[in-house]
């Protein structure tokens, strides 16, 4: 990766806390009583974003602070972190929406990630940036070249997802504004007066 490139990168630590912030935002919009189809999307897309987040932090993050602070605790218990959250994530995909334990399994999820996230936003992410300050725009851009490799195969699943988890009233008035859209810019091609001779 060439230098230029790396500057011009968010720092691994900026794109860390941006996924944190994503991940929770949904996790506020989940509603037990929301239908099981959109339930199910929502899950799913938290679920995805769970497992590129935690792929790329065991790959990319952590092996930087290894080098720079083994000792670091919440380094040390980050992967068993991660292991727990990849097991909830597994029992989430094995059970429909409507089984009885879907949403316990969700908040459980919840509880952990909510937990991982204290630790590196408070511990991790303030020790790297004083001990990797010179490399953060680097791993930010190893970070967004293998988060493209790992999210491209899942495009159209998040994009199903992301509409799936439209409330109806939303979905109708988007379609309402692309009709409305259609209906005016037809009707301002009809209305294009020919210049006379």
């Amino acid at each position: 990766m060439n230098a230029f490139t790396s500057k011009l990168s968010p720092s691994i630590t900026g794109m860390i806390r941006l996924d944190h912030t994503h991940v929770l935002a949904n996790f506020h919009k989940y509603d037990p009583n929301a239908s099981a189809n959109s339930r199910q999307a929502l899950v799913d897309m938290v679920c995805l974003a769970l497992e590129i987040h935690t792929q790329l932090e065991e790959e990319i993050f952590y092996p930087a602070m290894q080098e720079v602070a083994s000792g670091n605790e919440v380094l040390n218990k980050s992967v068993p972190e991660h292991d727990e959250v990849r097991n909830l994530i597994g029992q989430l995909r094995s059970m429909a929406p409507d089984d009885a334990s879907y949403t316990s399994t969700f908040m459980q999820l919840m509880r952990s990630v909510i937990h991982h996230v204290a630790d590196e936003e408070t511990v991790l992410l303030p020790e790297a940036e004083r001990l990797l300050a010179d490399r953060l725009s680097e791993l930010g851009a190893a970070m967004t070249k293998r988060r493209l490799q790992l999210a491209a195969p899942h495009a159209g699943e998040l994009a199903l997802d992301t509409v799936r988890t439209m409330p109806a009233s939303s979905m109708l008035l988007a379609a309402g504004a692309l009709l409305a859209g259609g209906y005016l810019v037809k009707r301002s091609r009809g209305r294009h007066v020919r210049p006379t001779l």
